[in-house]
């Protein structure tokens, strides 16, 4: 009986694994069992941490808005502040008024003093 040469099928699958993990350290970029084991934590810790950099961004923008207006006098707390936007139907997300507050100041004291004037009337 004559020899069969195997197909490249299972070549390729692990050459496409090995691409991916050709930054790794060690065993994990040579050896195919590791290499696959690495590559599902790599992927579950990229899908984890995009939802913990929404959740870090967020603090952040919240932070930088409380500091100006509390500096500036605006409001005593920052939820005052967005409590009175949203009663006045101002929508401006928070990433935006992070960059209002940090670049442009005098245009975050606009925005609160056009909201007391409708608060008053």
């Amino acid at each position: 009986m004559t020899r069969i040469k195997r197909g490249y099928i299972a070549r390729r699958r692990r050459t496409k694994i090995r691409l991916f993990a050709s930054s790794f350290r060690g065993a994990d970029s040579r050896l195919t069992r590791t290499i696959t084991q690495q590559k599902i934590r790599a992927l579950v810790s990229a899908h984890r941490d995009r939802d913990k950099q929404k959740r870090n961004f967020r603090r952040l923008w919240i932070t930088r808005i409380n500091a100006v207006i509390r500096e500036g006098g605006i409001y005593y707390t920052y939820s005052g502040l967005i409590h009175d936007l949203y009663k006045r139907q101002v929508r401006l997300n928070r990433k935006i008024l992070a960059q209002i507050a940090i670049s442009n100041r005098n245009c975050l004291y606009m925005i609160n003093q056009r909201n007391q004037k409708r608060s008053r009337l």
